[in-house]
């Protein structure tokens, strides 16, 4: 095991009874700490299933893992009092209010102050003072949210945790991610939304089939990141020559003047074909990330999990 780990899994796997395939295979990662790990795949690709083993919700088929230097069976109730965790599936009890329910949850696992429970009530605008049952999913996914960070952990493990939050609370939320990260807690995330991940992750896990498929650091890959360069021509354009490049990854003909270009790489070849002609426009914007994402988990999504 890696000794400044703060999440270590080793050809984790799980296999559900009367199933053909598995639903994690062989998953074997770390996170450190003060780390960002986007956990990142199509809705049933694995994603909940690694953390509700994780968790031992469910017990893993083969393979391990530890939390914090314990093992995620053996240690599990010391485990859950050390990290923050939240559901994906948002299940709370219905009948206690947000404020009871934070109570509760308060003498399984204390927060750190009242004081940043208060703090994160504010923030987040939470409705405390109504029965669960009868919020909206966004108002209960910010009560989630309070529970998991109230007490500060050393790690944090999110299921798909901006889940019904407007656009104001996903950047609140953010900024709670980036706190965490400044005093040294290390966050393992779910999501299917790659601008999410892109905005607030350091690594990616990509998962398809329960598989891991690869792993990227997301400032290398915002590097290697295409551009896109939409240009207009004043004659007829040279389509050939452009497709010819090297540093062209696709071309898209939108008339017969004005071309989409996907570069990746040196522009100089392409910049020399462009002082031939009479170019009469060039609008020039970076891609995010999804397409460097979609390949690893497209024509197919996996729907066994």
């Amino acid at each position: 095991m890696l000794m400044d780990s703060v999440l270590v899994t080793t050809k984790l796997s799980k296999k559900y009874p009367n199933a053909n395939v598995y639903a994690l295979k062989n998953l074997t990662l770390n996170v450190g700490p003060g780390e960002v790990y986007g956990f990142l795949g199509p809705n049933g690709a694995g994603k909940s299933t690694a953390i509700r083993t994780l968790m031992n919700f469910i017990q893993p088929t083969s393979g391990s893992a530890t939390i914090l230097g314990r093992d995620i069976i053996k240690d599990s109730v010391k485990i859950k009092q050390e990290i923050g965790y939240l559901a994906g599936d948002g299940a709370v009890y219905n009948k206690m209010t947000g404020r009871q329910y934070l109570e509760y949850l308060g003498e399984l696992q204390p927060p750190s102050s009242k004081t940043y429970q208060q703090e994160l009530t504010k923030r987040l605008q939470a409705t405390l003072n109504k029965p669960l049952g009868s919020l909206s999913r966004g108002n209960r996914q910010k009560i989630s949210i309070i529970q998991a960070f109230m007490h500060q952990p050393k790690l944090l493990i999110l299921d798909e945790p901006s889940s019904g939050l407007d656009p104001l609370m996903q950047e609140v939320f953010y900024e709670l991610i980036a706190e965490s990260k400044a005093r040294g807690a290390a966050v393992f995330m779910s999501s299917h939304i790659l601008s999410e991940v892109q905005k607030i992750c350091d690594r990616v896990g990509i998962i398809r089939n329960g598989e891991l498929v690869t792993e990227r650091n997301i400032a290398e890959m915002a590097e290697e990141a295409a551009q896109t360069f939409d240009l207009t021509f004043k004659d007829n354009l040279p389509v050939s020559k452009l497709k010819n490049l090297a540093c062209v990854q696709k071309l898209v003909e939108n008339s017969p003047h004005s071309v989409t270009l996907q570069v990746r790489g040196e522009l100089a070849p392409l910049f020399s074909i462009l002082a031939q002609y009479t170019v009469t426009n060039i609008d020039t914007r970076t891609l995010d990330l999804e397409e460097a994402f979609m390949h690893y988990y497209q024509p197919r999504e996996d729907r066994h999990v």
